[in-house]
């Protein structure tokens, strides 16, 4: 397959071929990084770490406990 650049709206893009997008596990909604160097265009899948997630909870957006319900079987709480 010989992609090909192509309008889509008021933008431009690239059908990445499965075989090589699961070569490095995108799928579809996964979040990535774009960087151009010199004539080349870089995607890069985002990674996160857990310092990163947890950077990110404030007292704002801290939930409390949710009830999940009756006990069922023997768990231990």
């Amino acid at each position: 397959m010989q992609p090909h650049v192509q309008k889509w709206g008021n933008s431009l893009g690239i059908r990445i071929p499965l075989s090589l997008a699961q070569k490095i596990g995108l799928k579809e909604g996964t979040p990535v990084d774009l960087e151009a160097s010199d004539d080349a265009i870089i995607i890069r899948r985002k990674r996160y770490s857990l310092e990163q997630l947890l950077s990110q909870v404030t007292p704002d957006n801290l939930h409390g406990e949710v009830d999940t319900g009756t006990l069922v079987g023997r768990e231990i709480w």
